[in-house]
């Protein structure tokens, strides 16, 4: 069931994933490719502001041409743990600090052509400050309740993987 690396092949660099070719050996002996992006994983947290309204996010995504509703989150960075990331993605995004920070779980978004990890985390107890988003994210904060979040995911008014996760875990496993 095992697949024998032959040859690594980077056809790209970039400043957040690098594009590989690589060729493999198959379980039956046969020669294939395998073509993937190598991410070094993100970390995003459903914040609540109490127990009814949480605070997510809406940017425009180019790959898309549109705009979303999303969970604050970004790419960690070199040596970067998912909890520094996180607390700092939070304060970037939207400017709340959080004195308590849950981890709810961690997940591969597209196993079939990504390495990227997401861990997702819970926030509680924020305290407002001034958000700080990098120079090329516009990004607005937007209050909504939870419930709400919840039925625009039934919609399909929400339909980023990262944030359709944590609001479905944490309605379903931790309620």
């Amino acid at each position: 069931m095992i697949e024998k690396l032959i040859k690594k092949n980077r056809i790209f660099k970039g400043k957040i994933l690098d594009l590989f070719c690589d060729d493999v050996e198959l379980p039956n002996g046969e020669l294939a490719t395998r073509e993937y992006l190598q991410n070094p994983g993100a970390a995003a947290v459903l914040p609540f502001l109490d127990r009814e309204n949480i605070v997510l996010v809406k940017q425009f995504r180019h790959p898309l041409n549109q705009i979303t509703y999303e969970l604050p989150a970004g790419k960690m960075d070199k040596e970067e743990t998912p909890l520094a990331c996180v607390i700092r993605e939070l304060q970037e995004e939207t400017g709340y600090k959080a004195k308590r920070l849950e981890e709810l779980l961690s997940f591969y978004p597209t196993t079939a052509f990504s390495t990227e990890i997401i861990h997702l985390f819970a926030a509680f107890n924020l305290k407002e400050g001034v958000s700080n988003p990098d120079k090329d994210e516009f990004v607005s904060k937007e209050i909504l309740s939870f419930k709400d979040a919840v039925k625009m995911v039934k919609t399909g008014e929400i339909k980023d993987s990262k944030t359709i996760i944590a609001l479905l875990y944490f309605e379903n496993i931790l309620k």
